[in-house]
């Protein structure tokens, strides 16, 4: 028996459900329950109504938020050491500061953050629906935490003035793709369609024909015409995106765009967090209620990234 089947007789055993993120590897997509986004696994785990334990195959905040929305579970993290970036670069002590600054102005954090992060916040939002939850609000200045880019892309969007804290928060994967790499490309791929992650910066939005989130170049792929797309994210999403769409072929905007600590997570850890059930995620109470209820106000908006 092979490591695979090893971990899917092991999750029956142990009433598993398994949820892997867009960009995990791909030996861990296709033995998962679940291929998505964050926000969209916690809720399919919210779902799983038998499940006793959820082995999360992504990063520390996205566990957390499993954990957050599933309080009666065991949440598990095969690589502890599969830690975001962008979510350590917003501290409390910053979103303090922030307040301090800006006292009358709404705190909107995108999911890609701690939860002691979150239990400070308003509203929370993803890359699918950042957009639709600042227009919701009855505010012409916002703050917004942790990603610059996604601060730049709503305030263009939405006219409103969106400040970003920290002021330099970003993903370091997807400010790896240049608008001189995708102009290469389509030297070579001249019908190409370029999609790019909300989270690039500015000039690499500006040279993409849609800008979306995981789940919405997904959505974008399979109901384009297009046969070619250039894709600016984390090279994990082009796995599912060839799956979805065999006729159609996905290249990768830049060939080591790979976000190192999404790839922590292995087979082998899988096999062991589930095996030991150990790097089982714990949130304080205080914390974990305050941040449900920034989740929670996000979800009754029934916004398109929900």
């Amino acid at each position: 028996m092979n490591l695979a089947d090893k971990i899917i007789k092991l999750k029956k055993e142990k009433k598993a459900v398994i949820l892997a993120h867009n960009y995990q590897r791909q030996d861990i997509q296709n033995i998962a329950d679940y291929v998505g986004d964050s926000i969209e696994l916690s809720r399919k785990a919210m779902e799983e109504k038998e499940a006793e334990i959820i082995a999360f195959s992504a990063v520390d905040f996205m566990a957390e938020s499993a954990k957050i929305l599933n309080p009666d579970k065991k949440v598990l993290l095969p690589s502890l050491g599969a830690r975001c970036p962008m979510a350590q670069m917003l501290t409390v002590d910053e979103i303090k500061k922030g307040k301090v600054l800006h006292p009358h102005s709404p705190l909107v954090l995108y999911v890609n953050t701690l939860a002691s992060a979150k239990a400070y916040c308003d509203i929370c939002c993803t890359s699918a629906n950042a957009v639709e939850v600042i227009e919701s609000l009855n505010a012409e200045t916002v703050l917004f935490g942790p990603d610059r880019n996604l601060a730049e892309y709503v305030q263009k969007e939405t006219g409103k003035t969106v400040i970003p804290i920290p002021e330099w928060g970003f993903c370091p994967t997807h400010l790896l793709f240049q608008p001189e790499d995708v102009q290469i490309l389509k030297m070579q791929y001249p019908d190409a369609v370029v999609m790019a992650h909300p989270e690039c910066s500015a000039e690499m939005r500006d040279v993409a024909n849609f800008v979306g989130s995981t789940s919405q170049m997904c959505k974008y792929a399979k109901q384009c015409n297009a046969k070619t797309f250039i894709v600016a994210t984390e090279e994990g999403l082009l796995h599912r995106l060839g799956k979805d769409n065999p006729k159609k072929q996905f290249i990768l905007a830049y060939e080591e765009a790979v976000c190192p600590n999404m790839k922590l997570n292995t087979l082998e850890r899988l096999y062991t967090a589930l095996k030991e059930e150990k790097h089982v995620v714990t949130i304080p109470e205080p914390i974990a209620k305050k941040a449900k209820k920034a989740l929670d106000r996000m979800f009754e908006l029934k916004t398109s990234g929900n």
